[in-house]
């Protein structure tokens, strides 16, 4: 029997185009930005599933999402995801670079950066491949998560 390679995080128009960081080492201080996400399309309402899908088990039940309104095309307030509402919650002051916050009661707070959907491959693997070698607090970005 023959396995196939999964496919690659950037070319799969299904796999969710995520890059984290690894946990800090026990006394470190807090990061500001935990990864970085490239969306498939400014709909937040068909992009946030396929993302809070691929999170960590470990990041617990996301139930509070913040984002930049510019960003993406209008969205609702709520949204269920996986038998579960996440409130989307609208910031107009915007950040550059992007970012979406994501809240998990009991659990944390995880700030990702958000590669513009329209971003080529190309562009998009750069950007991401060069998140993945920035050292921040002392820690290295982790790998692709398919």
């Amino acid at each position: 029997m023959t396995i196939a390679p999964p496919p690659s995080p950037l070319s799969s128009p299904s796999a969710v185009r995520l890059r984290l960081v690894s946990q800090p080492a026990q006394g470190h201080m807090p990061r500001r930005i935990d990864g970085a996400w490239w969306p498939h399309s400014p709909d937040l309402a068909s992009e946030l599933p396929r993302l809070l899908g691929g999170l960590p088990h470990a990041w617990g039940q996301v139930t509070s999402v913040l984002v930049d309104e510019a960003v993406w095309s209008p969205f609702p307030g709520r949204l269920l995801v996986a038998n579960q509402v996440v409130r989307l919650h609208r910031t107009t002051i915007q950040h550059s670079p992007s970012t979406v916050c994501l809240l998990a009661p009991g659990r944390g707070r995880w700030d990702l950066l958000v590669v513009p959907p329209a971003a080529t491959d190309a562009e998009a693997g750069r950007l991401m491949e060069r998140m993945a070698t920035v050292v921040e607090d002392g820690v290295r970005w982790g790998v692709a998560v398919a």
